[in-house]
C-alpha cells in the first residue's frame, strides 16, 4: 500500500483528493492536514510514502514546509496546487528548488470533461513518486567517497585545472537547488563553457534560467542553434531539442529526436561531447530519476575525460548518478559542495596562470 499524506487547507479539495486516492486499491490516505506546520508535526509520528502539498495555506505555506521536511525527514513531495500557482513557472521553480519532485495543478471536480484524464495523471504521478528514494537536501561538505582518496582528488584538480575545453552536466529531478550549489563558487571569469541538459516540465525552463541567473555569478542561457559557446557561460538545452557541441565550440540543435525517451537527453549531449572533445572534457551527472546519460558517461571516461557522479549523500534522488556508479562510468564520486570546490579550483588555478 502506498501511504499518502494530503496537505490542503480547502476542505472541499481535501475531501476530493481523499476520494481519488482511497478509490485506488494500492493507495491509503494516512493523514489529512490543513497547513505545512501540521504536516511537519504529522510526519514526526507517522511517515507517509508520498505527500501531496498545496502552496498557499495558513500558518505555514507549502514552500516553507517542503524546505523543512526535505532537510529533516525527507519524503517525496508532489506539489498539488491551484492553477494560478501551477501555471506560474517562477513559483514552480521555487517549489522544485525547495525539494519538491514535481508540480501539478489540482484535479478538477466530478463531472468536468477533463476529470478522468487529470485524475489518472495525478494517480500515476503519486505512484511514480512513491518509488523514489529521496535524501535530505542539506548539502554540507562531506568526506570524499571511499573510492576516491583526498590525495587523488587534489591531484585531479591540478591535472585538469587548465586542460578542459568544455564541461557537460546532466541532471533531472532535484536539479535547480543542486545546480545552484555546484555553480555557487565560480564567476564569469571561469575559463570553460558549461553545457547542461536538465529534465524539466515544458514551460518551466525560462523560469529556471531566470532564477538560476539571479543565484549565481555567471551568465546563464537557453542554448541557440549555431551559437558559439563562450568560457564563463552556462548553456541549457531547450525543451524539444537535442544539443550537440561541435569541436569548434558551436551548438547544433536537433528538433524532435528522442533518445532514452528524453528530448533533450543527457545521453545525447554526453555522446556528442565524448566524440568531439574526448579527454579535453569533464562530464558530471547529478541528481535525478532513471538512468539517462549513465552509460554515456562511461563513453566520456573511455575517451579520457574526467567523469564525476554526485554522491548518494548529497543527491536528492540518486537514480542517475547511482546507475552511473554501478556502470563504472564515474572516475570520481563527489558531493555537490565538492564539485563546486573543484570548479572553483579550476577558475583559481587558471587565473593564476593568466
Amino acid at each position: 500500500m502506498i501511504k499518502v499524506l494530503i496537505v490542503e487547507d480547502s476542505r472541499v479539495v481535501s475531501e476530493y483528493l481523499n476520494y481519488i486516492f482511497t478509490n485506488e486499491p494500492d493507495m491509503q490516505v494516512i493523514g489529512n492536514v490543513s497547513n505545512g506546520k501540521a504536516a511537519i508535526d504529522f510526519i514526526q509520528h507517522q511517515k507517509p510514502d508520498v505527500i501531496t502539498m498545496d502552496i498557499d495555506m495558513p500558518v505555514m505555506n507549502g514552500l516553507e514546509a517542503t524546505r523543512i521536511i526535505m532537510s529533516t525527514i525527507p519524503v517525496p513531495i508532489l506539489i498539488v496546487t491551484g492553477s494560478r500557482n501551477a501555471n506560474d513557472s517562477s513559483t514552480s521553480i521555487e517549489a522544485l528548488a525547495a525539494g519538491a519532485l514535481t508540480v501539478m495543478e489540482k484535479p478538477v471536480g466530478i463531472g468536468h470533461p477533463k476529470e478522468e484524464e487529470l485524475t489518472k495523471k495525478l494517480i500515476n504521478m503519486v505512484k511514480l513518486m512513491a518509488e523514489v528514494t529521496v535524501v535530505t537536501r542539506k548539502l554540507k561538505p562531506k568526506a570524499i567517497a571511499p573510492m576516491v582518496s583526498a590525495g587523488k582528488f587534489n591531484k585531479a584538480v591540478v591535472e585538469i585545472s587548465s586542460i578542459p575545453q568544455i564541461i557537460a552536466i546532466g541532471v533531472s529531478s532535484g536539479g535547480p537547488q543542486v545546480l545552484q550549489v555546484v555553480f555557487s563558487k565560480i564567476t564569469s571569469r571561469f575559463p570553460v563553457p558549461i553545457v547542461v541538459v536538465q529534465h524539466i516540465t515544458d514551460g518551466f525552463l525560462n523560469s529556471l534560467i531566470n532564477w538560476l541567473g539571479n543565484e549565481v555569478n555567471l551568465p546563464v542561457h537557453i542554448a541557440q542553434n549555431s551559437e558559439d559557446i563562450k568560457p564563463g557561460h552556462i548553456y541549457f538545452a531547450p525543451n524539444g531539442f537535442q544539443m550537440n557541441i561541435t569541436r569548434e565550440g558551436k551548438i547544433i540543435l536537433e528538433k524532435d529526436v528522442l533518445k532514452n525517451g528524453f528530448n533533450p537527453s543527457v545521453a545525447h549531449l554526453f555522446t556528442s561531447v565524448a566524440h568531439e572533445f574526448g579527454n579535453n572534457a569533464i562530464g558530471i551527472i547529478l541528481t535525478g530519476m532513471g538512468s539517462d546519460g549513465s552509460k554515456e558517461l562511461k563513453l566520456l571516461l573511455d575517451k579520457g575525460a574526467v567523469t564525476i557522479a554526485q554522491s548518494k549523500e548529497s543527491a536528492l534522488i540518486h537514480g542517475m548518478p547511482g546507475v552511473a556508479i554501478q556502470f563504472g562510468s564515474a572516475r570520481y564520486v563527489m558531493s555537490a559542495e565538492e564539485i563546486s570546490e573543484l570548479l572553483q579550483d579550476i577558475e583559481r588555478n587558471f587565473n593564476k596562470e593568466f
